[in-house]
This record gives structure tokens, C-alpha cells and sequence, in this order.
């Protein structure tokens, strides 16, 4: 048996894990690490943390198989995508804190910029939103000290955290990066599949900064020895949620997944053609493996990350599975709405501006309402989603495919399939974005040898079909619209 490592590098904490040729994981490890709030509206990671975790976890799942090293076939990357980082190329050291892609310091800037809304959307299926890395990128080289004239000349690295990785795994030695993470910068014509010029000018983005773009499975570089104890080769890299698209052998137009986890990304592949929004979603690119594939998002940012404000902001209780059974303990919601519009709202509605909001609270409101509340908060955001998604693609999905660690909560997939009117399947393996960086990987080096052999993996654990009467489901959509629109335009900066 051979296997792969999967590094998981995500919002809220580092994972690794390690898969079989059979696809099914083996054995993990994970480490929380801080998130800095450094004002309101703004979050970062300290890049340092970022990258010992990860390489800590990545030792640690190694340690509890212990396997023969000879047996590990390679690496692949997965990672919080839009996530900034500058660093010097002579030290390897950051010169600031990474810019988390929650984060909303740029909202001002981004509002400078659309007027060249429909150059940005053209070129790279985006929206201008502070969201994605570009203003970012920036701000840094606006806000540090010096950045700006050491990036011109070529002293200075950027990188999504993909690249900070393997930057950091290989020596400070290989500036990388994949189409997907390429995509998420709001520099990269993804029609061209490269880096463009006027973007560039736009957002004021020295070229020298930049990785070079590889498919997404690829021999990346190399691990030497010293970090786990056998050189290793990098064979794939992907944006977490075109990971977890790839993960759940969403290989076809027309096939759609979603994935519950600190925010919630619901992507539709689109084949080899880009389809532009009308309806608040952004175009992006998929992981690519031997041509250039396309996909439909819609990306929620408060998702799981409500359920964390629940248990450490409010103490509402110790452990985030306990939400469950809290909200099943009352029949509904009590007639309570939780926007958790907290770094504002994304698809369809792109408000930076935006503030989380409770409405519907009487004396009878119990804690359980509120968990209930903020548990249907999810749904009905990827609900929004998914209806801005028909709309775009002009049909209605069969089937929406569901990963993630909210994704085992299933009183959350009933509603959501309620909502949505259509069935919500969860694979048993729950980790696809992982499992999908480790395809990748595994593509690089023959372990598997097509797509077809990948999609056989994939098993169904449990289908749920929607129950709710669809009048019903609309008056409550309905409601919740109006709590988003309480929401809206909240904060003044």
C-alpha cells in the first residue's frame, strides 16, 4: 500500500492528513492557532504560526501510521485561499502579519475601483470586494514601511498561503503557486491562464512580486529530508474549495458541491467555459490537471464560523458539536433570524458594509433558539447561493454534493435540503478537500492514473431529500431576506 499526505492548511487550524491508494484517510492530526483582531473588521494570522503548525501536524499524523517513509508517495497542498502574505526572499521572514481573506481594511479602497468593475470581472470572473487578495497585497506595500520601493526591486515575495508553504517546506527556495489560488487575486486573466499587466497597474502590484502558475497537479518542488524525513515531492496544489470540488470527482459540468467549514463555498463546474454572473457570484478557475476548467462560486464567510462565535464569544457551550443537540431540543426557531454578517455579506450580495444581526427576539427566546437560529443562518445563506446559481446556469441542479465539518450536523442538512428542494448527499469521506489535494498529488506521480479511477472512490454515506413544502420553504426565505436586508449597510467604515 502506498500513500499520500495531505497538508490542509485552513482558516481556524492546521491538518494533516494521510490517505490510501483506496482514497480513504488513514490517520490526521490538527492544531487551532490564533486569530488576531487587530480592529474591527480586520483578522490576521501570524504567517510564522501558520507554517509550524503545519509542519507539526504534518509529523505528527506521519508518527501515529508509522509507516515505512519508503511507502509515502508524495505531498499536496490545500489552503485557505486570498490569504496574504509578503515576506523577504533573502530571510524568509514576513514583513507583517498575513491579511486573512475575512478581513475588510480595504473596503474604501475597493470602492475606488469600480469603475473598473467590468475590466476586473472580465478579466478575471470577479467581483472588486476586499475579499480577494489584490487590495491586500496593496495595502501592505502601502502601510509598511519601506514595502512598496523593496517589492519594486525584487527583495519582496508574495503568496497566497499555498506558496508561503511550499516556499517555507523547500528552503525559501520555490515561489509557486496553481491556477486556482492564481485566480483568487484579482491579477490573473484566467482566460489566458497568466498574470496580467493592466491589472497590475490597477491595484499598483509590482510583476516582481509574483509566483509562477503551474497546474494545479504538478511537481511543485521538493521536501528535503529534513522535514519529515524523506525527500518528498510536492505533486499538487489547490484552493481549499476547488480542492474539495476536485475531492468530491465533481469532474463534469454541471456537477455541484458545497462546503460547510469556517465560511461556505458552493462551486458549479462550468467545463471549459467561463460563465459570467448575472446574479452576484464570481467565475473562477478549477484545479487543472491538463486543460483549463472553469467554475461558478458563490462564497458565504461566516458559515462554521458562527457556530465558533456561539462557543467562545458567548460561551453558549464547550465543544461545537454540541450545537445539535441544543438546537433540536426546541421544535424551530422561535421566530429568531441571526444574519452573522459579521466581515460583512458575500455572494450574492457583496456588502463590506454589512453587520450581523438578531431580529425576532421575544422574552420567551432561549439559548437553543438562538443556536437553532444561527445553525439555519448557514442554510439560508448557501440557499441564497444556490438560487443565484440556478439562475446563472439556467437549470436546476439534481443533486448537491455536501463536505466539510458542518456537513456532519444533520439537522443543518435537512434544512438545507428543505430549503433548497433538492437532495443534499454527503459522501464518507467528509474531508474531500483534503482527499482532493492529495488526488492532485497523486495524479503528479501515477499513483492513480486518471480521473475515472478517482470517481470510483467516492462513496454515499447518507441522502437527504427535501420534506419541507416548498410554500413553506419561501416564506421562510422570504423572512430571512428581510432580516439581510436589516443587516445591510451597517458600518460606516
Amino acid at each position: 500500500m502506498r500513500y499520500v499526505l495531505a497538508l490542509d492548511q485552513g482558516t481556524t487550524s492546521s491538518r494533516a492528513i494521510l490517505f490510501d491508494e483506496e482514497g480513504a484517510a488513514v490517520c490526521s492530526a490538527q492544531r487551532e492557532f490564533r486569530q488576531i483582531y487587530p480592529q474591527p473588521g480586520w483578522v490576521e494570522h501570524d504567517p510564522r504560526e501558520i507554517f509550524e503548525t503545519q509542519r507539526a501536524v504534518a509529523r505528527e499524523a506521519l508518527q501515529k501510521k508509522n509507516i515505512p517513509l519508503k511507502d509515502l508517495a508524495c505531498v499536496g497542498i490545500t489552503n485557505q485561499r486570498e490569504t496574504t502574505i509578503l515576506w523577504d526572499r533573502q530571510t524568509g521572514e514576513p514583513i507583517h502579519n498575513a491579511i486573512v481573506w475575512q478581513d475588510r481594511r480595504t473596503a474604501a479602497h475597493c470602492e475606488q475601483l469600480k469603475s473598473s468593475e467590468e475590466l476586473v470581472r472580465k478579466k478575471t470572473g470577479l467581483v472588486i470586494d476586499p475579499y480577494f487578495s489584490g487590495t491586500k497585497i496593496a495595502w501592505l506595500l502601502d502601510n509598511i514601511p519601506g514595502a512598496r520601493a523593496r517589492a519594486e526591486r525584487g527583495e519582496l515575495a508574495f503568496g497566497t498561503v499555498d506558496t508561503w508553504l511550499v516556499w517555507k517546506l523547500t528552503g525559501n527556495r520555490t515561489h509557486v503557486t496553481d491556477p486556482s489560488n492564481a485566480s483568487r487575486t484579482m491579477l490573473f486573466d484566467i482566460t489566458r491562464g497568466d498574470w496580467d499587466e493592466e491589472l497590475m497597474r490597477l491595484l499598483g502590484v509590482p510583476r516582481a512580486l509574483l509566483p509562477d502558475v503551474h497546474p494545479s497537479a504538478h511537481a511543485f518542488g521538493m521536501l528535503p529530508a529534513a522535514v519529515l524525513g524523506e525527500p518528498l515531492v510536492i505533486g499538487g496544489i489547490a484552493g481549499d474549495q476547488q480542492a474539495a470540488l476536485f475531492g468530491q470527482a465533481c469532474h463534469r459540468p454541471g456537477m455541484a458541491k458545497n462546503t460547510y467549514g469556517t465560511g461556505c463555498f458552493m462551486l458549479l463546474h462550468t467545463g471549459d467555459r467561463v460563465v459570467h454572473s448575472a446574479n452576484g457570484l464570481v467565475s473562477t478557475a478549477c484545479a487543472q490537471v491538463q486543460k483549463k476548467e472553469y467554475a461558478l462560486e458563490g462564497s458565504v464567510f461566516i458559515g462554521g464560523a458562527v457556530v465558533q462565535w456561539l462557543r467562545d464569544e458567548m460561551g453558549f457551550f464547550a465543544s461545537s458539536s454540541e450545537i445539535e443537540a441544543l438546537a433540536n431540543s426546541v421544535l424551530d426557531n422561535g421566530g429568531v433570524y441571526l444574519v452573522p454578517a459579521f466581515v460583512g455579506l458575500g455572494a450574492p450580495y457583496w456588502d463590506p458594509r454589512a453587520r450581523g444581526a438578531m431580529l425576532g427576539l421575544t422574552r420567551g427566546t432561549s439559548r437553543a433558539h438562538i443556536a437553532r437560529a444561527a445553525l439555519e443562518s448557514i442554510a439560508f445563506q448557501c440557499a441564497d447561493v444556490l438560487q443565484a446559481m440556478q439562475k446563472d446556469a439556467g437549470e436546476k441542479l439534481a443533486e448537491l454534493r455536501v463536505d466539510g465539518g458542518a456537513a456532519a450536523n444533520d439537522l443543518l442538512m435537512q434544512f438545507q435540503a428543505d430549503l433548497l428542494g433538492v437532495p443534499v448527499v454527503r459522501p464518507k469521506v467528509l474531508e474531500t478537500t483534503a482527499l482532493g489535494a492529495a488526488y492532485l498529488a497523486g495524479l503528479t506521480v501515477n499513483l492513480w492514473k486518471s480521473r475515472e479511477e478517482i470517481s470510483a472512490h467516492w462513496k454515499l454515506e447518507r441522502r437527504f431529500e427535501p420534506r419541507m413544502e416548498r410554500a413553506e420553504a419561501q416564506e421562510k426565505m422570504a423572512r430571512w431576506r428581510d432580516a439581510i436586508g436589516r443587516s445591510r449597510n451597517w458600518a460606516s467604515a
